[in-house]
């Protein structure tokens, strides 16, 4: 009795004090030994970064929550038989921590011990006020109370309380923005048809049994993760609809097939399972009633591709997945890996799904700079993932020959190479890479580059290509190189060089088409037969009805800033069309790094592969897209600015699902507004100052407006690429501002950057003590930001010498003190003339400018916290 007295009066004094947000300290007396023995321990234990916290009674203390969302940063504050009051005698525990997210479910005890709904109510949200006063920057989730059901007949005091459950909740709702949380409701899922606890997830009426903790941790995953609320499916399906219900993966113990011809499927989502710690068995038939997934080879209408097609159903009993082909199953399981992303449950859906285009492809140069079989498989892992099915590998160079030819061995020699000297693929290495994609169901395209890009071939040969006597080698070359791989096409190059033997590449291409192999060769290019296939790296290439062709244009990863990477190739049109037909068969997007790296993995640190890839992926595999190249998304067309949110949200999901630990560079920039100002005549002085600078500029009507962390003035393949600018002049000056929300004064994290240096151009570094050699500036709340103590400064280009920190994507976010509140971001963007001092030096009128989280590369567009 004293202790429910004392706890009466305590609500009382929060009752009259509770908006100050007063800390609370109670009489250890007034707890339980076991409420101490918990408390004690919580105090001792070691403060870490990025906490996210469960806190509350014991329903919070029975989670294994670190091991149950297999994530250390995962932290149990719950304690048995605790009350709101408990809470808050505890809290300052919790906000000296200063975790990023506290889950907080508390109140059923309450109830039981009389406490009313109205003061229960003021105690949480004096719980929530105090974390938003303590820690600002911590994300509070306040949970809905959890139903109850009184069929077990225990706990009486709890099961009666409906009804107060159901107010308390009603108003926690209600008043979330007031408080600053987040509202997550868990009583509506776990009730059954009655309101009460569903029993399946309970055994006392009270508390959560297994069942129901995996069942809580599907409810608030994507909260956790600061994840879309459904699974993101990349490429999106074509047709997918939600439906209700849910399957319960954790208790999936079979894989049912029945046809051999998918067993190599079924063992490849049994490892998929396994990964997540689910064992099951492949059979031929499921036991009555028990959760399975099934794979068949049945008929699925698709308009196209339909060796590609798949249809997947998941409802609460099972998981049917069917296709035409293996290849359709595969794809499925793609799918369906993406849809178990919480290895809990999978979302209740259908899906009816075919690919746009039949050539879905992605090019590696290891001619330049050699990447190892490791580096290789990872990157076709994630094609696989992803659904691409042609693996473009660019084998030969002027720099040097790749591939073992056990004839003249003299071609792999290190003598021969200029880089990465006596680095190549033997044959096994090549036969085990062709395997490897075939087991992915990708294509592997080989390209042997003739006559061009043929140096490292002469200085081996002692002979041109295009002689007689190397047309004699070279036809050498490909019969050993035919009999030996089992691949149908072979790529032959033929851009770039001066054709002195107009009968080279129709022998090679002949040469070739009798030994089995179909040819592809560039566009613009030799003169290549009728029966090559055209793949278009220019936009001098135009189709030809009669001819058939693979897009490459504009899908060089190589040119492109990260962020407008994405943006571009999501907003296009492939092939200038929403799908493939017989003459486009569809794309292949290159990675060409010219310039030399210090190290393998620069080639995916410096260029936006991952992301790139995946945006190709959804356009490639979707179709549509918009006719036009664009830098960025047109901001005066809210229909493309939300298709494109939508799919930054899958993208950044995807980014942190699967991409941790992995060069992924993308912020996302979709919710980053700019008004921009001018065009003023700056007469060639770059470092003339203008209105936008001065303190009373304000109110002043934009002239323009744009979407992005990277705003692209003007493109340097202008008018082919469109920038934000429709008529841009030279010697102008133009100023861009935006502003972004910070919960507490802290130093902020950001990408900035007003070039993006292409890895296929000679450019040179910037000058000590500027951005660019434009006299481009940023302003943050009106104090000039320095640009970077760049590591080789001023340095000449050379193909020689690599990039080191002259891209914000690959150097360390810039830190800059940020004020509570809103903060205001102006952007100076002078420019001379639209001519570069030389061709490795074009101007590309740019900038970047993305507020990242504390940790420095995760987003957290327009916010800091």
């Amino acid at each position: 009795m004293k202790k429910f007295v004392l706890l009466l009066l305590l609500l009382f004094l929060g009752n009259a004090s509770w908006a100050q947000v007063k800390p609370v300290k109670l009489a250890d007396s007034l707890f339980s030994t076991y409420y101490h023995q918990r408390a004690t321990l919580f105090r001792n234990l070691p403060h870490t970064q990025g906490d996210i916290i469960f806190l509350g009674n014991s329903i919070s203390d029975g989670g294994e929550w670190s091991e149950l969302f297999a994530d250390s940063r995962l932290k149990n504050r719950g304690i048995s038989g605790d009350v709101s009051a408990g809470v808050m005698h505890r809290l300052d525990e919790v906000a000296e921590r200063k975790p990023a997210k506290v889950f907080l479910l508390i109140g059923t005890n309450d109830l039981a011990q009389g406490i009313a709904p109205d003061s229960l109510l003021k105690n949480l949200f004096w719980i929530a006020d105090y974390l938003k006063e303590k820690t600002p920057a911590t994300q509070v989730y306040m949970q809905s109370i959890l139903p109850v059901n009184n069929r077990f007949g225990k706990f009486g005091g709890h099961t009666r309380n409906g009804e107060a459950i159901k107010q308390v909740n009603a108003q926690l709702q209600a008043k979330a923005a007031a408080h600053a949380y987040t509202y997550l409701d868990l009583h509506t899922p776990f009730s059954d048809e009655a309101g009460k606890l569903d029993a399946k997830y309970t055994n006392d009426g009270l508390h959560l049994n297994g069942d129901g903790y995996m069942f809580w941790k599907h409810q608030v995953y994507d909260e956790v993760f600061d994840l879309e609320q459904k699974p993101a499916i990349l490429p999106a399906p074509q047709q997918l609809q939600w439906t209700q219900g849910a399957f319960p993966l954790y208790r999936v113990r079979s894989i049912v097939v029945q046809d051999a011809a998918l067993r190599v499927e079924a063992e490849r989502l049994k490892r998929m399972l396994a990964e997540r710690g689910l064992a099951v068995q492949v059979k031929q038939k499921a036991a009555a009633g028990e959760p399975h997934i099934t794979l068949a080879l049945a008929k699925t209408e698709a308009p196209s591709q339909v060796e590609e097609a798949y249809a997947l159903e998941v409802t609460q009993e099972k998981v049917q997945l069917q296709a035409n082909t293996a290849h359709g199953i595969f794809n499925g399981i793609q799918t369906l890996s993406q849809l178990m992303r919480d290895g809990t449950y999978i979302p209740g859906n259908k899906i009816l799904d075919w690919p746009a285009f039949g050539w879905r492809g992605f090019m590696v140069d290891v001619g330049r700079n050699f990447q190892t079989m490791e580096m290789l498989k990872e990157q076709i892992d994630v094609m696989a993932r992803y659904k691409l099915n042609i693996f473009h590998f660019h084998l030969t160079e002027d720099i040097a020959w790749r591939l073992e030819v056990p004839r003249y061995p003299q071609l792999t020699a290190a003598e021969h190479m200029t880089r990465n000297k006596g680095a190549y693929y033997t044959v096994a290495e090549m036969q085990e890479l062709i395997q490897y994609c075939k087991d992915r169901h990708i294509t592997l395209v080989p390209e042997i580059d003739m006559p061009g890009h043929s140096a490292a071939f002469t200085r081996a040969m002692g002979v041109d290509m295009q002689s007689e006597e190397g047309l004699a080698y070279l036809k050498n070359i490909l019969s050993d190189f035919s009999d030996t791989y089992d691949v149908p096409y072979v790529h032959i190059g033929g851009d770039e060089v001066e054709i002195t033997n107009p009968d080279f590449l129709p022998q090679v291409t002949a040469w070739l088409h009798e030994r089995g192999k179909k040819t592809i060769g560039w566009d613009p290019g030799g003169n290549l037969d009728k029966a090559t296939i055209r793949q278009l790296w220019m936009q001098e290439g135009a189709t030809n009805p009669n001819l058939t062709y693979i897009e490459s244009r504009h899908l060089y990863l190589n040119h492109m800033d990260p962020l407008e990477a994405v943006t571009t190739i999501f907003s296009r049109q492939l092939g200038d069309r929403v799908a493939g037909d017989n003459t486009v068969l569809g794309a292949t997007l290159c990675v060409w790094n010219d310039r030399n790296v210090l190290q393998q993995e620069d080639v995916l640190r410096l260029n936006p592969v991952y992301p790139g890839i995946l945006a190709f992926a959804e356009r490639s595999w979707k179709g549509g897209g918009h006719p036009g190249w664009i830098a960025n998304v047109p901001v005066n067309q809210p229909e493309r600015v939300q298709e494109f949110r939508e799919f930054e949200g899958r993208l950044t999901d995807h980014q942190t699902s699967y991409f941790s630990g992995m060069p992924f560079p993308y912020a996302a920039q979709a919710d980053i507004t700019w008004q921009l100002f001018g065009p003023y005549k700056n007469k060639g002085d770059l470092s003339a100052s203008f209105a936008p600078e001065k303190k009373s500029f304000k109110g002043k009507k934009p002239e323009a407006h744009a979407v992005g962390g990277t705003v692209v003035l003007r493109h340097f393949w202008d008018p082919l690429v469109k920038g934000v600018l429709e008529k841009p002049a030279e010697n102008t000056t133009w100023y861009a501002t935006t502003r972004f929300w910070s919960e507490t004064d802290t130093i902020g994290h950001f990408w900035i950057g007003f070039q993006d240096l292409s890895r296929s151009y000679n450019s040179d570094s910037p000058a000590n003590g500027t951005w660019d050699d434009r006299g481009s500036a940023l302003f943050l709340n009106g104090k000039l930001v320095s640009p970077p103590k760049w590591k080789r400064a001023g340095q000449k280009g050379n193909a020689e010498i690599p990039l080191l920190d002259e891209g914000y994507s690959y150097r360390e976010p810039v830190a800059l003190p940020v004020k509570k509140g809103w903060n205001t971001v102006l952007v100076k963007l002078p420019v001379g003339s639209f001519k570069g001092k030389d061709w490795q030096n074009p101007v590309k009128w740019m900038f970047t400018f993305v507020p990242l989280n504390l940790k420095g590369q995760e987003p957290a567009t327009n916010v800091v916290q």
